[in-house]
């Protein structure tokens, strides 16, 4: 069943195992002979024309490590070869592999029953593995959590929060509870809110309607775009310091980094945000905070199963909450 399951985004593999290598058998390879019109080439320059379905800094890293041997031997990526020499390849198993492998990573756990776990994702934490993160992510923890999860998509992940959110998440445990939430986010029927500490001070309260998509030119982030997807966030002011605003937000929509952009759009990018935010505040508690203060919590629902309608809410993160009370404590002493 291909789920269109909102608030996720597709990890494009830079790097894989393609046909020559097939995944089933990607630890052998028959031994090829380097042919004499590759003679006087660097070794790593000779096995690129060799192999042209792997690229040149895989086959690189494979004689680092050892897994290319010359006449038997591991040399070195340099070296010249004159022709007439076997070449054997062990390669290692693909790192994707190690997205579908259970790891003991723990979890907290605020709800569970045979249907639907909620849990508080700490900060750290990434949800899907993908290039540069094949295992000790949210999915490898759900699978030892509950082995059973290998049988529903993604283990049950319908939604995902930034590897530097801390906050709620709820996870499905049966195909059917799956199909059912990802029916609820598409009609925006989630309760998702948040707290976000933003640069600068916000007068009020108000509503970001403005569609998000990929930058026009910078592929790793996301922007405000007119051909966007829709996207609307909510937020309230809930206090305000020298330099800094403490705001609750309510996703309407869920787009990759919704909050961060749309913050940003504004005008009040979000403290310690390294993509869209200003590292520099010249506020030295607000420069030393290492991530983008930003917290999911609160989350409600209907039981996919049941029927009811659920809510859960969590303490704020704790290296977001010893940053709130320094500013505050820095504003009652005076000194903002």
């Amino acid at each position: 069943m291909n789920l269109a399951i909102e608030d996720t985004r597709v990890n494009e593999r830079a790097d894989y195992i393609p046909a020559a290598l097939p995944a089933d058998d990607a630890d052998s390879c028959d031994a090829v002979t380097i042919p004499a019109e590759l003679g006087g080439l660097r070794l790593d320059q000779a096995l690129a024309r060799l192999f042209p379905e792997h690229s040149r800094s895989r086959l690189q890293g494979w004689l680092r490590d050892g897994y290319i041997r010359v006449d038997g031997a591991s040399p070195d990526a340099r070296r010249k070869v004159c022709g007439g020499e076997v070449v054997e390849i062990d390669a290692p198993p693909p790192p994707e592999l190690a997205a579908e492998l259970p790891e003991d990573i723990p979890l907290a756990p605020v709800y569970e029953d045979e249907h639907i776990l909620v849990i508080d994702k700490p900060v750290g934490l990434v949800v899907h593995p993908g290039s540069g993160n094949w295992s000790g992510t949210l999915l490898n923890a759900l699978l030892h959590h509950d082995p059973a999860l290998a049988a529903v998509p993604r283990a049950g992940i319908v939604h995902r929060l930034d590897k530097d959110t801390s906050g709620l998440m709820v996870v499905a445990k049966t195909l059917a509870a799956q199909t059912e939430l990802v029916r609820q986010l598409q009609a925006r029927s989630v309760k998702r809110h948040y707290w976000a500490l933003v640069q600068g001070q916000l007068g009020s309260g108000g509503t970001v309607d403005a569609p998000i998509g990929r930058h026009p030119t910078q592929r790793t982030r996301m922007a405000v775009v007119g051909n966007g997807r829709p996207a609307i966030t909510h937020y309230l002011v809930v206090a305000r310091f020298a330099r800094c605003t403490l705001v609750e937000c309510r996703l309407e929509t869920g787009r990759t980094h919704q909050i961060r952009v749309h913050m940003a759009h504004i005008g009040h990018p979000l403290v310690g945000d390294p993509v869209y935010g200003q590292r520099r505040t010249g506020d030295a508690v607000l420069d030393r905070f290492p991530r983008q203060a930003l917290h999911a919590f609160r989350l409600g629902l209907v039981h996919p199963h049941s029927g009811a309608a659920m809510e859960w809410s969590v303490p704020m993160a704790a290296d977001f909450a010893v940053l709130v009370d320094a500013l505050r404590g820095r504003s009652s002493g005076g000194k903002e």
